[in-house]
């Protein structure tokens, strides 16, 4: 395990985290709610599948980001929570696809959807879970909104494609990377804390820095993820560690380490990359070691920080209060989360 400052067990770290969901409970459960609600349909698969994915958890971090998005906007109704289910659908139809495209037998800690009914029934579902968030975002008569949906349905698929194009390329530059993490998940939360601010009646100055708040927030959200690929636990990422290199798929970490080798480390990974190590854990050990040694580790964490001062940066423009400082603690939190 390694020794970065951010991933040592810190008390105010705790209470960080509790002071957000105790901020944040009312909000979780009438988000809990509509997602029940709003799941419900006459294709007895679409529900059977779709209530899986769904119960089986998650942060809720992307309906939270746009309802916290609204309220600091200054947002007073109760249709918020309806329209914050729209990015939930979004995020769960990604993972259904890419469940499929990895071959991934886990996720969440429970067996994966596509294990269960089979990939073209998930590839269905996710495209039933695309739709239903585009038809919720309809209701709320603002093109803004729509717009905002639209476009990062859009981002994430080509993300989606830019991450299959790069399979097995251990040479990946860094632009190229962050290219894929901008669309996959950057622009999700982008997108939430952008429409967040709409609905609350927002300046177009205060919507910009809303959603600009969201990227830098989804980027170094993306960051963390892939760090702890590389340090973390199957128990704390409700997957197997060394997915993405069992996978193939060429992170931040890797991506560093790889830039500062010499030729016979270079040759080496790209021959694991090439052949696949078929999840075999001695093999990503030595990675992992490699990895920490040739600073790959502490380089994508600063990377992360970065990224949360200026998520938090972004939030100057507003005044103090509740719900601005829900929002700092969530950026800071992002990058010392075990989870």
């Amino acid at each position: 395990m390694i020794s970065l400052r951010s991933f040592v067990e810190q008390p105010n770290q705790e209470s960080r985290k509790k002071r957000i969901l105790e901020n944040v409970y009312p909000d979780l459960l009438r988000i809990e709610q509509e997602l029940k609600k709003q799941v419900f349909g006459p294709v007895p698969l679409v529900n059977t599948v779709s209530r899986y994915i769904i119960d089986s958890g998650g942060k809720r971090l992307r309906p939270l980001l746009m309802i916290l998005s609204a309220k600091l906007c200054g947002y007073k109704g109760d249709r918020d929570a309806r329209l914050s289910v729209a990015f939930e659908f979004l995020h769960v139809a990604t993972l259904l696809h890419d469940d499929v495209i990895d071959g991934a037998e886990v996720r969440r800690n429970r067996a994966a959807a596509n294990t269960l009914w089979g990939n073209q029934a998930v590839v269905l579902v996710g495209d039933f879970l695309y739709s239903k968030a585009l038809m919720l975002a309809i209701e709320y008569d603002d093109m803004r909104i729509m717009k905002a949906l639209a476009e990062a349905a859009n981002l994430m698929s080509e993300g989606e494609i830019l991450q299959l194009l790069n399979l097995g390329r251990a040479d990946l530059e860094e632009s190229e990377y962050f290219e894929v993490i901008r669309r996959k998940t950057a622009a999700l939360m982008s997108a939430a804390c952008r429409v967040g601010a709409i609905l609350g009646g927002a300046s177009e100055e205060e919507i910009e820095n809303m959603a600009s708040y969201g990227y830098h927030l989804g980027i170094a959200f993306q960051l963390v993820d892939d760090l702890l690929d590389y340090i973390g636990t199957a128990e704390e990422l409700g997957k197997p560690i060394g997915r993405d290199f069992a996978e193939r798929k060429a992170t931040l970490p890797l991506i560093y380490a790889f830039n500062r080798s010499g030729e016979e480390e270079r040759t080496w990974i790209s021959q694991l990359f090439k052949d696949g190590d078929k999840g075999d854990p001695n093999t990503f050990n030595d990675v992992r070691k490699w990895v920490e040694r040739t600073g790959g580790l502490a380089y994508t964490e600063e990377i992360a920080r970065r990224h949360v001062s200026n998520a938090t940066e972004a939030l100057s423009v507003f005044p103090s209060g509740r719900w601005k400082n829900v929002l700092l603690d969530i950026a800071e939190y992002t990058v010392s989360r075990r989870f």
